[in-house]
């Protein structure tokens, strides 16, 4: 058994390092037109996805454990967060475990469930628009979308609406 989960270590260790950088990139402008054009003619304007949460019940979770990944439902469950465009792509996923998550190899499974995401997307994009209908391949008009690529202001873009969250005035005025 040790030389298996070993091996499931190593393999998602080597499917994140290899093909994180493409199948994990955040959508870039050219992108994002597509997909608020497609949510536009769906007639979802200014979407670019959904949201899905899933929860799996962890039937064989440790006994010993159990008590810290009670979630709403009572027993033991693991939580998928995901945001995907219309084809599936999974643009963000936030994957967690219910009540105070004591697991002692968090990174190992950060490994996998990064390696379950990257592998979906690797198939997302293989099967993309095989079979999509003459109106679903449709392409985009030029970007319209100015993408704000600098971290700093991307931070300081964050600080200033986090200062209008707590800002005083406009929370009495509401």
């Amino acid at each position: 058994m040790v030389v298996q989960i070993e091996s499931l270590k190593r393999f998602c260790r080597a499917i994140v390092e290899e093909f994180g950088g493409k199948y994990l990139r955040s959508p870039n402008a050219i992108d994002v037109t597509r997909l608020l054009y497609i949510g536009k003619d769906r007639g979802f304007p200014r979407m670019l996805g959904s949201l899905e949460c899933i929860r799996w019940k962890w039937k064989n979770c440790p006994t010993e454990w159990a008590g810290q990944y009670v979630g709403c439902s009572g027993c033991p469950t693991i939580i998928l967060e995901v945001v995907a465009d219309y084809d599936l792509w999974i643009c963000h996923a936030y994957f967690g475990l219910s009540g105070p998550t004591r697991f002692l190899h968090k990174h190992v499974l950060h490994d996998i469930m990064t390696t379950c995401i990257i592998m979906h997307n690797m198939i997302i994009a293989d099967e993309r628009d095989v079979d999509a209908s003459i109106e679903d391949r449709m392409e985009a008009p030029t970007p319209e979308v100015e993408m704000v690529l600098d971290e700093n202001t991307r931070f300081q873009q964050f600080l200033a609406r986090h200062r209008g969250i707590r800002d005083k005035d406009t929370h009495i005025a509401l």
